[in-house]
């Protein structure tokens, strides 16, 4: 299994809105949840992947596929429009 394979939809989710930018309370607003919340999904994630920060994991994102990561890994994409309340 791979480090990918463990995460959760919801932290895929997330992992991606990290790496396109959004702060956690951005985050929270698209997801529907509290910063403390987007918080714990991410220290799971960070654990998971094997890596120590928001840098990081935005690289990991990148580096296999950006927006595209999810898809390509058969897991279906969340849509989300940035910036809208």
């Amino acid at each position: 299994m791979t480090p990918r394979e463990r995460l959760t939809p919801k932290e895929i989710q997330i992992a991606v809105l990290v790496w396109e930018g959004l702060t956690n309370r951005e985050i929270g607003r698209i997801v529907g949840t509290s910063e403390q919340v987007i918080k714990n999904h991410l220290r799971s994630t960070f654990d998971k992947l094997g890596v120590w920060s928001r840098l990081e994991l935005a690289m990991y994102v990148a580096s296999h596929g950006g927006k595209n990561w999810p898809e390509s890994d058969g897991v279906p994409a969340y849509p989300h429009a940035v910036g809208a309340d």
